[in-house]
């Protein structure tokens, strides 16, 4: 018998978990599952029984599901799936179906929300999905909504003999001060099993948090499926208090808020660095931001409030290139507030892509040449991927060469080309950006102070030595097959 009361939450890897050792992503920054965490606080405080299995901490996790699953006969299976991990979700709900007959799968996730209808219509191992939030409609489809679907918001389901795909509509937005903190004690190994991007963070133990949802930007290469265009946050009161449950509960000493837009809501921002200024909590912190939501003076309170580092969604280099996939493409005005944050003694972090529809080997020098002018101390260049549910992806195919392979589809692989580039001058190129980044005489000081500014960090560079080399090897490797 399965007890309907019970879910297990899964987090899939998204390949084969022998890889795991090698991907070089992961290596470097292996972040908590917070909307699982969230879902399960949820459901939890709803009279529910949640556990959560996830396979990025714990690669080779199939014998722990098949085993959960035989002991606790839990009703359902969740899965929160990207577009990269979302073939192995398929796989774990099908490993479940024999494993625990009867048991219902239900999908959530970004890829989730942005293909809807499509992923019933072609996985049968999907019972449910859910787009959008899923606190609610979760909850409803255990208390009974399995058996009348048509009257759960948010749900995706098969309808009678025939299997009509149906979906019932967004549900509205939580008011986020309503819900539970996390339940970061289900994660395994917590916090020790999960690491920030190393040279990232002063110390540990640390971790990500989200404090907001949404963004109110329509970025061409940003998926907005699951928040749509809406931008809610927690009040600076609740997330004090969250920041003060991690230090006392579990020992964090640093953490990252993992909001698409940490500063938008300015007022919120200053109250919490009004609390932490009054009350100290013993924690540092990084976030990300938009160049038209900092100034000087907001810049300096969050640093005397415990920031450590700011990233900045930069993208391009390429004015022209900017203004084609950005809202407020203004690279001076950039480049101030990059300035600003660095005079204030907060390290900067730039995001940046290559490979962007329109992109040229002279938009990525233009790219090169203004990262390299700026005090810039450290960078992310991600390979331009066209995610289902971003604006940019219906058209993709009449930019350039699109191979949709979805497991490939996670930001390190150059799954599109855009006309008059090819793959492997993307990839050279890539290559060079990185390399003359870490050639500058400012940068590698930089990377010398974090022998006392982040020693965890070199800890655990060195540890994750053979896999970094192995990385460079093999990208080498590919490099010369392909001029071959």
């Amino acid at each position: 018998m399965l007890n309907h009361r019970k879910i297990l939450l899964v987090h899939p890897l998204g390949y084969r978990a022998g890889a795991a050792g090698q991907d070089i992503s992961r290596v470097a920054n292996l972040m908590p599952p917070l909307g699982l965490a969230s879902l399960a606080a949820y459901l939890d405080a709803a009279g529910m029984e949640t556990a959560i299995i996830d396979c990025f901490a714990n690669p080779d996790s199939d014998g722990l599901i098949e085993a959960h699953l035989r002991s606790e006969r839990p009703a359902f299976l969740g899965l929160s799936c990207t577009t990269s991990s979302f073939l192995d979700g398929v796989r774990i709900a099908e490993l479940a179906r024999r494993a625990c007959p009867g048991i219902r799968s239900v999908f959530g996730g970004p890829h989730i929300s942005a293909l809807k209808e499509r992923l019933l219509r072609e996985y049968p191992a999907m019972d449910f999905a859910v787009a959008g939030e899923g606190e609610e409609t979760l909850r409803e489809l255990m208390d009974g909504g399995f058996e009348t679907p048509a009257q759960v918001r948010g749900l995706i389901w098969r309808d009678g003999p025939e299997g009509e795909i149906r979906f019932n509509g967004y549900r509205q937005g939580l008011e986020l001060d309503s819900l539970p903190f996390p339940a970061y004690g289900k994660l395994a190994g917590f916090p020790a099993a999960y690491k920030l991007p190393i040279f990232n963070y002063p110390t540990v133990p640390n971790t990500s948090c989200i404090s907001s949802r949404g963004c109110p930007y329509a970025c061409s290469y940003c998926d907005r499926s699951v928040f749509q265009r809406s931008f809610r946050s927690n009040s600076a009161d609740y997330l004090y208090d969250h920041m003060r449950m991690l230090r006392r509960t579990f020992g964090i000493r640093h953490i990252n808020f993992y909001d698409d837009q940490f500063t938008l809501d300015r007022r919120r921002v200053e109250r919490l660095t009004d609390r932490l200024l009054a009350e100290p909590l013993g924690m540092t912190f990084n976030c990300a931001v938009r160049a038209e939501h900092i100034d000087p003076d907001l810049v300096g309170r969050m640093k005397r409030a415990g920031c450590w580092m700011m990233s900045l969604g930069i993208e391009t280099g390429d004015p022209d290139l900017l203004a084609r996939h950005r809202q407020n493409p203004d690279l001076n005005h950039l480049a101030g507030k990059i300035r600003t944050i660095s005079a204030a003694g907060i390290r900067t972090k730039g995001l940046l892509m290559i490979g962007l529809p329109g992109e040229t080997e002279a938009s990525i020098r233009r790219s090169m040449d203004y990262v390299f002018s700026l005090p810039v101390d450290d960078f992310n260049l991600a390979k331009f991927t066209p995610f289902p549910g971003s604006p940019i992806y219906d058209g993709i195919r009449e930019l350039g060469d699109f191979d949709e392979d979805w497991e490939k589809m996670d930001c390190m692989n150059f799954q599109f080309v855009t006309r008059g580039m090819t793959r492997e001058r993307l990839e050279e190129l890539f290559r060079e950006f990185y390399e003359r980044h870490f050639r500058r005489p400012k940068v590698l000081w930089g990377y010398v102070a974090m022998l006392w500014r982040s020693p965890d960090s070199w800890l655990r560079f060195l540890g994750g030595l053979g896999s970094f080399l192995r990385f460079t090897r093999s990208t080498r490797r590919m490099l010369g097959r392909e001029e071959a």
